[in-house]
């Protein structure tokens, strides 16, 4: 199974042939994409976790726990300059990403890649050896979790890894995004929150078709406390693009709608497909590419713990 965090806010998974599966190697371009429009919200949160930890804290080594791309590993080793980071991740071609970018901004000596089938490669293992990811002094994992079965396990498995007074920062939840005005002059008024169904349908399908799917009350801070963890907290993000957009936040966008239009139509009526295709008419004047009341909008929660020193 692959897993992503920094750099989208999508759902998937990599077993079997479902209609809630996604190929991650195609996602690549799209998750980079979104990682670099979030790259405000990235620092500032990489600064808070170093609040966090504390101005005495030596931060040796990060895990980031599907990784994706790498965006938030190379903001994790600018924002922790004596750190060695791994990105972790199950999809080859998104670690290799991940390495390109860490040498083009010049952290290729502190950013290693590391292949793992997820949750499996939690478990297990020394600091360098083959059977597991070893221990480190941050782990971060984005939009994660959700992608594993037992989401309990899996924490419970992260906390297990940090060192004594070690933080562990899951970025979970927060709100849908926002990118159009409720009446967009196209179809039925409320286009977006209708969307905002279909995906909580398909991600609820999507988590139930998960190997080992463990239905859990998704109290982030008490998940954390469950595995072991204390000063239990969460702080939330947000990034705020105004309209007009720029080029890169509409190809995002356009990017974001034609994965709706794929894998979501059969769940809308025939009026909101209509709509969908009009937004994602590249020459057309109510497309997204072109209109000019789009925005970009998202609020991301992060929930954290401390490992005791003891």
């Amino acid at each position: 199974m692959s897993t992503h965090s920094s750099s989208g806010h999508g759902h998937g998974h990599g077993h079997g042939h479902h209609a809630t599966d996604i190929d991650w190697e195609v996602m690549a371009a799209q998750l980079e994409q979104n990682g670099e429009l979030q790259l405000p919200v990235l620092r500032r949160t990489a600064a808070r976790m170093a609040e966090l930890l504390g101005p005495g804290r030596k931060v040796r080594r990060i895990l980031d726990i599907g990784s994706g791309p790498g965006v938030m590993t190379c903001v994790l080793a600018e924002a922790f300059a004596d750190a060695e980071v791994v990105a972790v991740d199950g999809t080859p071609g998104l670690l290799d990403r991940a390495l390109v970018r860490a040498e083009r901004l010049g952290l290729g000596d502190r950013v290693l890649v590391r292949h793992a089938e997820l949750p499996e490669g939690l478990h297990g293992g020394d600091e360098r050896g083959d059977g597991g990811l070893g221990t480190a002094d941050l782990i971060w994992s984005s939009k994660a979790v959700h992608h594993l079965g037992d989401q309990q396990g899996a924490l419970d498995a992260l906390a297990g890894a940090l060192r004594p007074g070690g933080l562990l920062a899951v970025a979970e939840g927060g709100l849908p995004t926002r990118f159009l005005p409720r009446d967009i002059g196209i179809g039925r008024p409320g286009l977006q929150a209708r969307l905002d169904v279909v995906q909580e349908d398909w991600f609820a399908t999507m988590r139930a078709e998960l190997p080992g799917s463990t239905a859990v009350v998704e109290d982030w801070p008490g998940m954390l406390s469950r595995a072991g963890l204390s000063r239990v907290g969460s702080f939330t993000s947000l990034l705020d693009l105004p309209a007009p957009l720029d080029e890169p936040a509409r190809a995002f966008l356009r990017a974001h709608l034609t994965r709706l239009r794929e894998s979501m139509s059969e769940s809308l009526d025939a009026e909101d497909v209509r709509a969908l295709d009009a937004l994602l008419d590249p020459d057309g004047p109510e497309g997204i590419l072109r209109r000019t009341d789009a925005f970009l909008l998202s609020a991301t929660t992060v929930c954290w713990g401390v490992r005791a020193d003891r």
